[in-house]
């Protein structure tokens, strides 16, 4: 089995700066595992790390769709399986980073619905049906369709209904039953994902509204004007519903003020780390790391040294 790494976790948790440091000391390339920074042109409200930031390193699944696309994790799995036989060729280590949880677990984990593809034109239909007759009514369809998924899944959770009656209908196979056949195979990688996690979670969450205050100095506010105005941002795409992109909508639309679009933007912000924090410590693949604030030089080290240990990649 191919070696992989991992490093998840909550938003501004520091993700990244660990995952590079990673990459540098083991020989490394990074795969992003982040459902929004596969966007072009969603920079600042993704936190995507600019190109010093990426000290050199490649990383693959960045900027690979415009914001107008569709996209899911049945996109994602294959090219990030692919981007592992890539890296792993060139004789370097594929390293995950990212905090979308879901796409993560559709490589490391044997669930072959991920690789059963999409129908664009099916989750069009299924869209409409969606928006002409009531999200409560798709969701009443995947009831009877598949009735463990319908219970896991919120009425309102549109996106995550459509998928999983897509799964079903392109399939055959539900995607509870998926799920189950995943959790008993073993995983088709040497895996081993380390977890950021933050005993005292108010430190976390003033890294998070510290984060906003930050992007909004970078220019959050022009940055979505100039996705909109451009067309390449449509109101109802996925990618128009992103933490960061949404509230300034609403902003620009009027609908609020920029404090009220801020203040809000920071309680998303903090609800979506407190979901992320619940998903992975769910997830016995997970190794958590405890970290109490801003990774140090010696802290990295320490991580590093103890990687090495637990994972012999040379």
């Amino acid at each position: 089995m191919k070696n992989v790494l991992a490093v998840v976790g909550a938003t501004a948790s520091g993700k990244t700066a660990l995952s590079i440091a990673l990459a540098k000391e083991l020989g490394g390339e990074i795969i992003s595992c982040d459902s929004m920074q596969i966007y072009r042109g969603m920079d600042i409200g993704t936190a995507k790390p600019t190109m010093e930031e990426r000290e050199g390193i490649v990383h693959h699944l960045i900027d690979i769709i415009e914001p107008s696309e569709s996209f899911s994790v049945a996109d994602y799995a294959p090219l990030a399986k692919a981007a592992i036989e890539d890296i792993t060729a060139r004789g370097h280590l594929p390293i995950f980073c990212g905090g979308t949880g879901l796409y993560l677990d559709a490589v490391l984990t044997a669930n072959e619905y991920s690789e059963a593809g999409s129908d664009p034109a099916l989750r069009e239909e299924l869209t409409r049906e969606a928006e002409e007759k009531g999200a409560p009514r798709l969701w009443e369809r995947l009831r009877l369709e598949d009735p463990e998924s319908a219970e896991a899944i919120h009425p309102n959770n549109v996106k995550r209904v459509i998928r999983a009656l897509e799964i079903k209908l392109l399939t055959g196979v539900a995607k509870s039953e998926w799920d189950r056949r995943s959790r008993l195979a073993p995983s088709p990688y040497n895996a081993l994902v380390l977890g950021l996690s933050y005993p005292d979670r108010s430190v976390l969450y003033g890294r998070v509204d510290k984060r906003v205050d930050m992007m909004m100095e970078q220019g959050l506010v022009d940055e979505v004007r100039a996705l909109t105005e451009s067309g390449r941002l449509p109101r109802g795409s996925t990618a128009a519903q992103a933490i960061g992109y949404k509230e300034i909508l609403s902003y620009l639309d009027g609908e609020c003020s920029f404090e009220a679009a801020v203040e809000t933007l920071k309680t998303a912000t903090r609800r979506y780390a407190k979901r992320q924090i619940t998903w992975f410590g769910s997830k016995d693949y997970v190794t958590p790391v405890e970290v109490t604030g801003a990774l140090s030089d010696a802290d990295l080290e320490k991580i590093i040294k103890n990687v090495k240990k637990a994972f012999p990649f040379s």
